[in-house]
């Protein structure tokens, strides 16, 4: 009987890896260097080695597998097709082909990271027990996923999820990462916020602790948001504002179940919740049955979770 599931997420620096049984049990985790620098390949013969070393470690077999899932950063078309995963150096790559001809066979299944992390919150994490489930992720960027009856969405070119690159704010000037302007990564993700509160110092006379930062970052403005801080409670304010917007438009053309928030910025915990549901509420006057916002509750884990969670779908 097949015991287990491999979960991979790979990442720019990192690989992340664990074993997990069929009902979600984690059994084992461990993570090795990305050794991008020297060759694309090395990934996925590393990630071949590693797991098997790990089989081992634990009296199991390839034959003891469901299967592998993987996440990687980066859009995956139909059939597992990575057309260019800058992260990782790779193109024109059919990841999970590659690791599954290194792996005697075994079945492979492959998808974008952050829809991955989705899956994961909505096996095991935040959104436990639910089957429809939007994730946004805040971290350096803003990512999203959308699962659906139970199913990663990823649309036709890969790209449902994108949920940063929503056009949320119309008087940015600046220009996204991604080419556009005004969206919603530009002012929600770490990097936003830090932005935001630069702009609102730079604007402002009013006192604030802000100005005694040598380096500002996210986590200093949400702490004294908290603290009760004028200023960073404003540079709040726009930033809960445009995710309000963003939410409330998913809601009213996905209608999920629940919506989980992850990434660093999470880490503000229920502060950022109660702030984020008021104009959620505010831009979604339709209907009060509708989804809740909650926390993601993996953490860093989600990707592996969500990663093994693919192998039973």
């Amino acid at each position: 009987m097949k015991e287990i599931c491999v979960g991979v997420d790979v990442g720019g620096t990192s690989v992340k890896m664990g074993f997990f049984t069929t009902d979600g049990q984690l059994i084992r985790k461990w993570e090795i260097e990305t050794r991008r620098r020297e060759n694309c390949e090395h990934v996925i013969e590393d990630i071949a080695e590693s797991i098997r070393e790990n089989l081992k470690k634990d009296n199991l077999t390839l034959n003891d597998c469901v299967g592998i899932g993987m996440g990687v950063p980066g859009p995956v078309l139909p059939k597992g097709y990575v057309e260019v995963c800058v992260n990782l150096g790779w193109k024109d790559m059919y990841p999970a082909r590659e690791l599954s001809d290194r792996l005697e066979g075994i079945s492979v299944w492959v998808g974008n990271d952050a829809n991955i992390a989705a899956l994961g919150e909505a096996w095991q994490g935040g959104a436990k027990g639910f089957n429809d489930v939007v994730m946004l992720t805040l971290g350096t960027g803003v990512g999203g996923g959308i699962i659906i009856n139970g199913e990663i969405v990823t649309g036709r070119h890969g790209l449902a999820g994108e949920i940063g690159h929503l056009y949320v704010r119309s008087d940015e000037k600046d220009c996204c990462n991604c080419g556009g302007h005004g969206c919603l990564e530009q002012v929600a993700s770490a990097t936003g916020i830090v932005k935001e509160a630069k702009r609102q110092l730079a604007e402002s006379d009013m006192e604030s602790s802000l100005r005694d930062c040598k380096k500002l970052t996210a986590k200093e403005v949400l702490d004294a948001a908290k603290a009760g801080d004028a200023l960073a409670e404003q540079v709040m304010d726009v930033v809960v504002k445009y995710l309000g917007i963003a939410i409330s438009h998913i809601a009213l053309t996905v209608d999920p179940d629940v919506f989980v928030i992850g990434g660093g910025v999470s880490k503000a915990g229920q502060y950022l919740i109660d702030k984020i549901k008021v104009m959620y509420d505010f831009y979604t006057p339709i209907s009060k049955n509708r989804g809740d916002i909650v926390l993601a509750t993996l953490g860093n884990d989600a990707g592996i979770y969500g990663a093994a969670k693919m192998c039973l779908c």
